[in-house]
């Protein structure tokens, strides 16, 4: 299983994550894990009182996003069916510590290690970066009400904290190839050219080793 494909999809709210994993399924004909996220009950209420609410929201995330993974793992990949995710679940990280109060902070960390112990690990990770007017942008153009509210300093802060974690995961997991896409450069989502340019790399990072729909490259 390690070698048959698991990619996942990172980057700030509203970098294009979910379009970006879509059409990657498209094109390789994976299964696309999508991330819950208008089913969480404290996420309009968070973006409203963020310190309030914060530990209710990550403690959601976390527990729908680990049976999510068991799924993937128990479904396809253990079925031998390659998986494109519009997340990874280090992310819970990010925005927990972000947002926790301390004492909050390690219990939440206590119950991710035991809940991801033994998860399945991506074999690539694309992460999108973009500048600050370009995530806001975005986030207005989709139009999510509980979005509205979100403080530019906050997604800020989140894309500095993104830029700070991936590049300690790059450190940390070298053996897992990082693809950065920089979202003010490519509009994989109006412009052909630069998705096939993406999925150009995706071909290249996969012909190294990774199977692709069953067959060794």
């Amino acid at each position: 299983m390690e070698n048959l494909p698991f990619i996942t999809v990172e980057g700030p709210i509203g970098i294009g994550k979910t379009s970006l994993a879509k059409a990657i399924s498209e094109h390789f004909h994976y299964h696309l894990l999508k991330e819950i996220v208008d089913e969480n009950p404290f996420l309009e209420k968070f973006y409203q009182n963020i310190e309030e609410w914060s530990f209710q929201l990550e403690m959601f995330f976390l527990c729908n996003r680990y049976k999510q993974l068991e799924d993937i793992k128990n479904n396809y990949l253990n079925a031998n069916q390659p998986v494109v995710a519009d997340y990874h679940i280090f992310k819970n990280l990010i925005f927990a510590k972000r947002t926790l109060k301390e004492d909050q902070y390690f219990k939440y960390l206590k119950i991710y290690n035991i809940l991801t112990d033994g998860m399945p690990q991506p074999n690539i990770v694309i992460y999108i970066h973009a500048s600050l007017d370009t995530v806001m942008k975005r986030i207005r153009m989709r139009g999510r009400d509980f979005e509205k509210n979100i403080s530019p300093d906050y997604i800020k802060q989140l894309s500095s904290d993104y830029e700070k974690f991936m590049e300690d995961f790059m450190h940390t997991h070298p053996n897992i190839p990082v693809l950065q896409i920089n979202g003010d450069d490519l509009d994989f989502v109006k412009n052909s050219y630069d998705l096939n340019y993406i999925i150009e790399k995706i071909t290249l990072l996969l012909q190294k080793g990774v199977k692709i729909n069953g067959t060794s490259k």
